[in-house]
């Protein structure tokens, strides 16, 4: 499986992912520009975390007309895997492929800090290696992770089990529904707002995010 992790200007966890997939999980992945127009040879795309364009009007406004998007849209047609994580969250529901929009902490405050999730769907391609209810840490660094969908979407969410993540007993940013992320109907789109690809080694603080990793790396072996 080779994956492209899309390097937007602002991005800042992009290191950060590269890492965990080559030098943790042994995996192809390379870093690509967001100036890149086709994606061709890739089978995933992740969107990392970040301050794209230094997060102006709001996270991910900007970067959801970097050339580089209508690749990643016509992966998600294709039904290639593309994950964004926090800023990359925020840029999948800016460009549309995940419902709702994410907002300012309730606190207005930057938050960092290792949170619990409750996994609610373990059957898509990047949880299959978790237990369906399964509770894990996960660190947390956003300031604008404030959940939001109207009522009719969150209906929707909830009847085609895409909510993916949910924040358990202590929800930081003020969420609905505590979401922590969400799938697309299909469940190739994945937009989470912690960060896996920091817990994925014991000296980081816990490995709770290397299950998310091996559940698409293995659709790799299989194929």
């Amino acid at each position: 499986m080779k994956i492209a992790i899309v390097v937007f200007p602002g991005s800042n966890c992009d290191i950060d992912m590269y890492e965990a997939l080559n030098t943790v999980c042994h995996a192809e992945a390379e870093y690509v520009s967001y100036r890149t127009k086709k994606l061709d040879g890739f089978d995933a795309v992740i969107l990392p975390g970040g301050f794209s364009y230094g997060d102006y009007l709001r996270a991910g406004a900007i970067a959801r007309f970097a050339p580089v998007i209508p690749a990643i849209r016509k992966m998600a047609q294709d039904g290639k895997l593309v994950l964004g994580v926090c800023n990359g969250f925020q840029i999948l529901t800016e460009m549309g492929l995940l419902p709702g929009a994410l907002k300012r902490n309730n606190s207005l405050q930057f938050i960092c800090e290792t949170v619990k999730l409750q996994v609610k769907n373990n059957q898509i391609p990047f949880t299959t290696e978790y237990d369906q209810d399964q509770i894990i840490d996960i660190p947390i660094a956003h300031g604008e992770g404030n959940y939001y969908a109207d009522d009719a979407t969150l209906a929707e969410l909830e009847k085609n089990n895409q909510i993916v993540f949910e924040y358990y007993q202590h929800n930081p940013n003020g969420s609905v529904k505590n979401i922590a992320g969400i799938c697309n109907k299909e469940g190739n789109v994945l937009g989470m707002m912690p960060h896996p690809e920091r817990a994925v080694e014991e000296v980081l603080g816990g490995t709770d995010g290397l299950p998310l990793f091996k559940s698409f790396l293995k659709l790799g072996v299989l194929a």
